[in-house]
This record gives C-alpha cells, structure tokens and sequence, in this order.
C-alpha cells in the first residue's frame, strides 16, 4: 500500500471515477472550478463576498505542494494560517482604477478578500511549513512529509 496520505485522492483523479466531493476537499461540485458571475456587484468588496483561489495540490519527494495563482496580490495583503489539519490562504486584492458602476459591460475580476481552507488528512506542523510568492504571483506551500516508518537497526547483544 502507498504511504501517502494522498494516495486514495490521487488514485481517483488519476481514474476520473470516485467521490467527486471528496475531491473538492469540502467545496460542493458547483464552486469547483466556478468562474465568477458577471452581475452588478458580485465583485464589489462593498457586497461583502469572499472570493476563492484555485489551487493545485501535489507530492515531490518529500513534501505535499500547495501552489496557487494569485494575481494582482501583495505580499503583504497575503496570510496562510495553519490549524491542524487545515491550511487557510487569505488575502486582499486591491483595485486602485475602478471605473464607475455604470461603465462597466462585464466584470468577471475578483477585487476584495479572499479565503480557501483546505482541509488535509493529516496534522500539519506550522513550525515546518515554508511558503514562497514568486514574481509570476505563484503561491508555493511545502509541508514536509512526516516520517511514517522508521527502520531500527538491530545490534547483537
């Protein structure tokens, strides 16, 4: 059996079959991959909705690798927070050229907060999670892969 405790998620994906839910790590089938709805203010941070980040969620050697595209975002409006098992990315995009309401045709950009918790099966150590946020916008998360088995070496004696 695969040590990884991605291994069932993994294996489902690769198949295109399984628990579709189980796939969106807790986001209903609808909000997976839903692009926003161009309507009046659904992106206005005055309505007070929250927007969400698309990620990708992956193992290499010896981390799990959380990478998000998140453009038109500062450093310092972005925060990861750690809770056992669950990982939180939050931050601000800012809109420093709005034009009014009523110029608008189509508005499909996100501006305002944003939050996306992910929950893994396993706890996370914050003391050991690293986290880079490149000049492309990328969002790059590495948690270490515990040590599940051990050998013990045997002495004569």
């Amino acid at each position: 059996m695969d040590p990884s405790p991605f291994h069932g998620i993994f294996s489902a994906m690769r198949n295109g079959r399984g628990n579709e839910d189980a796939l969106a790590f807790g986001l209903p089938r609808e909000e997976q991959n839903a692009p926003p709805q161009p309507s009046g203010n659904a992106t206005s941070p005055a309505d007070g909705r929250v927007g969400k980040v698309a990620v990708d969620i992956f193992e290499q050697d010896d981390y799990y690798i959380i990478r998000a595209p998140i453009a038109g975002v500062r450093l310092v409006d972005l925060e990861i927070e750690v809770n056992d098992t669950v990982l939180t990315i939050r931050g601000n995009r800012r809109q420093s050229d709005a034009a009014p309401e009523n110029q608008y045709y189509l508005r499909e950009c996100f501006f305002g907060p944003f939050s996306r918790s992910i929950t893994l099966p396993f706890v996370i150590d914050p003391r050991k999670v690293k986290a880079t946020f490149n000049k492309d916008c990328i969002l790059k998360i590495l948690i270490p892969k515990e040590e599940r088995v051990k050998i013990v070496r045997i002495n004569e004696g």
